[in-house]
């Protein structure tokens, strides 16, 4: 068991001696207010439509640790692939960012479509009253962008179009104490998960930054990449051929945007079907990070895959590959 007083002294323990302009940033970042019961929160879709049973699910969890659950007016639209036309997914977004009486927003799924309008963000309401934002997959280009323009601690966890079938209770559980606590969250390597025989021993500290693997990568050069300079980055994936995350973690190395990365931690890879006598998923990350100098920690349960976990992004984190834990500080605040 870890005690409050244990988690915390690890950020202590694991201290640099000079600062990277991520670390500095630490002392400045933004957290919402931890929510309580009675507490608003906003269901909006800035990619694809979501199940609206799926959606009934997870509105009916969320109710169920006392929040008010309200639904944005174009959750349900349909335009082609988008849940609705680019200005409608971005009212809604906006809207549900700058009411300050609203306080978390959660993405109903991901999909595709958030890069689309995370540009054309207001995001001075949100500056001053900070929120909870919630997603992963797709809605990685909004957490991004909320932490290059100001430094909001996200998270990163399941989303409102619930499957029960893979976010089970203990999924749950994870996402509630994220949101509706301040306790520190601490994970550890789950050897059944496919990146468990991924580790490169170490140890290294600064604020958890990434997310979809596919997000990041097009992100670069764009508003809504982090940063990873003096980070730890995470990443997970769906659905990709090893040769292809081969390509991405490819192009970040040319780019130089894993230089001064500070470690590396990879949640679920899922779907990456590999050709008979190629790399698997697990040989290509051992293959294009192996090499990077770097503490590399995989098989955590952060992803598409079942028993999806939550973690912060933006808050500090220390990560011991040897020993197979992530320590992340808490995403909001007393």
């Amino acid at each position: 068991m870890y005690s409050r007083r244990s988690v915390l002294g690890a950020f202590t323990a694991a201290s640099v001696a000079h600062a990277t302009p991520a670390q500095a940033s630490a002392a400045r970042v933004l957290r919402a207010p931890v929510l309580r019961p009675g507490d608003r929160v906003r269901v909006v879709s800035p990619g694809s439509t979501p199940d609206p049973a799926q959606v009934e699910r997870g509105v009916e969890i969320l109710r169920s640790w006392g929040l008010t659950v309200e639904l944005g007016r174009h959750v349900f639209d349909r335009y082609g692939y988008l849940a609705g036309r680019d200005e409608d997914r971005l009212a809604d977004l906006q809207e549900a960012l700058a009411d300050p009486q609203v306080r978390g927003v959660f993405a109903a799924r991901g999909g595709y479509g958030t890069q689309r309008i995370v540009d054309r963000l207001d995001l001075r309401p949100l500056r001053r009253h900070p929120k909870v934002v919630v997603g992963f997959s797709d809605i990685t280009s909004l957490q991004a962008r909320l932490w290059r323009a100001c430094r909001l601690v996200t998270v990163h966890g399941p989303m409102v179009a619930w499957n029960d079938r893979r976010t089970g209770p203990e999924s749950a559980e994870a996402l509630r104490a994220a949101v509706m606590t301040t306790r520190p969250v601490v994970l550890t390597r789950d050897p059944a998960e496919t990146t468990a025989p991924v580790m490169v021993p170490g140890r290294a500290r600064g604020p958890l930054l990434g997310g979809n693997l596919t997000l990041v990568d097009a992100a670069i050069g764009a508003r809504d990449f982090p940063g990873l300079r003096g980070a730890v980055f995470f990443f997970e994936e769906v659905g990709e051929a090893p040769y292809r995350i081969d390509r991405m973690l490819t192009h970040l190395r040319r780019s130089g945007a894993l230089k001064g990365v500070r470690a590396i931690v990879i949640g679920q890879i899922t779907g990456s079907d590999a050709e008979p006598g190629e790399w698997d998923a697990v040989g290509v990350l051992r293959d294009r990070l192996g090499d990077l100098g770097v503490p590399v920690l995989g098989g955590l349960r952060l992803g598409h895959g079942n028993g999806q976990l939550t973690v912060p992004l933006g808050a500090q984190a220390v990560v011991d590959a040897a020993a197979g834990t992530l320590t992340v500080e808490p995403a909001v605040a007393d």
